[in-house]
């Protein structure tokens, strides 16, 4: 069986990182596969990272506020390479996220939102249930 692979992604201006750094080492530690794209990603190169790397989920991590629109890119972008949402890929969001933007965020697809706090064994139990089989695997 094929690990579960999980892009770890900083869209935007968002220069904090310990948090995204911090998840994707206890991703890879509770045994997925992760791949980091490092901070200051666009919409479109997280989209195409995502395709190239074909990953299971995508973990947006956005300290900024700008969760509601970078997430909106992404799907987008997903869209546009023919990326279908929560059959081909699986969008997470974790950072600082109002209460009030939690339904918005679902609302859109994404599968789970993670604030300050979140324990580790939430996000991979979230994953592990959400994650798509694909082809049989």
């Amino acid at each position: 069986m094929r690990k579960i692979r999980v892009l770890v992604a900083k869209p935007g201006l968002d220069g904090h990182d310990r948090g995204a750094k911090i998840i994707a080492r206890g991703l890879r530690d509770a045994g997925f596969e992760v791949i980091y794209t490092g901070l200051r990603r666009t919409p479109a190169e997280i989209a195409e990272t995502a395709l190239q790397e074909d990953v299971d989920v995508i973990a947006l991590s956005i300290m900024t506020g700008t969760h509601l629109f970078h997430t909106s890119r992404v799907i987008e972008e997903l869209k546009k390479r023919g990326v279908e949402l929560n059959k081909d890929v699986v969008i997470i969001v974790g950072g600082i996220i109002p209460d009030e933007d939690v339904p918005k965020l679902k609302e859109m697809g994404v599968a789970g939102v993670f604030g300050p706090g979140t324990f580790l064994a939430d996000v991979v139990e979230t994953i592990k249930k959400v994650v798509p089989k694909k082809g049989g695997e």
